[in-house]
């Protein structure tokens, strides 16, 4: 299992489902080929698998343990049981990840603080899982589920927005959300940040969806970025403007990238987001107006 530690903090890679291909033209739409020829020497064959037409991501999220005790997870995947019928790779699925967690000496009544960058179905699954009863229950009993009160909002199915995602997201509010809320274990943050603790800030990075957001970590000396979906390839890092189809407001989604991506720079943190896979996180440079790739994570 991968584990890197920056300061005091511990950050352990708990994987879900394993690097695999989905098509280009499907995550990317609008994207050039030309961009991913351009790229495709250090793009293939971790990233990239260009005889299938292929991005290779994972399904993955970060377990953080800091010196002074505290467990606390951001993301939690897609989760087991769900009736997804627009999404066939996130339908009925039955993984291992609580026994991924369990590898990592982690129970789920051992985790304080579950922090949702956004609220798409691959990102708030195991919030909840399905007790003998039938009915939706939180995994991590004894956490606080943190989730913008952005996202919260626009992704209520009684709110009756309409979203790019559409079918896509059916269920996922009332299966995954909607029974954490009821428990009392949510906090629906707003504003420009909220804290955590003082090593952990949760800041808006909207555009993916409204609430989406990126969650900084400083311990010591050393910085780290949870991107959440702010990239899904490192194309992206190279070609910042570049925007997947699940991106609900394509120009929002561009400056927050740009923005975030220049602060991670000026603040040489880290960044690790969430469908990177082989080595997962990354620092990054600029490079004109854009970025490059300076040096890939080195776990143990």
């Amino acid at each position: 299992m991968d584990t890197i530690v920056l300061g005091d903090v511990e950050i352990t890679r708990v994987v879900e489902l394993p690097a695999r291909g989905s098509a280009r033209r499907y995550i990317f739409p609008d994207v050039p080929v030309e961009h991913w020829e351009t790229h495709e020497n250090w793009l293939a064959p971790t990233f990239l698998d260009p005889a299938a037409d292929e991005v290779r991501t994972m399904m993955q999220t970060w377990l953080i343990r800091s010196q002074e005790g505290r467990t606390i997870l951001i993301d939690t995947g897609i989760g087991n049981d769900r009736e997804r019928p627009a999404m066939p790779s996130f339908h009925h699925l039955h993984t291992h990840y609580l026994d991924e967690l369990a590898a990592a000496g982690v129970r789920p009544q051992d985790v304080d603080t579950v922090i949702c960058t956004h609220v798409h179905g691959d990102h708030v699954g195991w919030n909840t899982r399905r007790t003998d009863d039938g009915e939706w229950r939180p995994t991590f009993p004894n956490a606080q589920y943190v989730i913008s009160r952005a996202d919260f909002d626009y992704w209520n199915p009684a709110n009756g927005h309409r979203t790019r995602s559409g079918p896509r997201m059916a269920n996922v509010f009332e299966d995954s959300v909607a029974p954490v809320h009821r428990s009392g274990q949510t906090v629906l943050w707003e504003g420009d940040h909220y804290d955590i603790d003082a090593q952990l800030r949760i800041e808006p990075a909207p555009g993916h969806t409204p609430g989406s957001s990126v969650v900084w970590l400083r311990s010591g000396s050393d910085r780290a970025l949870f991107a959440g979906d702010l990239l899904h390839s490192p194309l992206q890092i190279v070609e910042p403007d570049d925007c997947p189809t699940f991106d609900e407001d394509e120009p929002r989604a561009r400056d927050s990238r740009r923005r975030v991506l220049g602060e991670a720079v000026d603040r040489g943190a880290l960044l690790l987001p969430a469908h990177f896979p082989g080595p997962g996180a990354v620092e990054v440079r600029r490079a004109g107006d854009r970025f490059a790739v300076k040096k890939w994570a080195a776990w143990r």
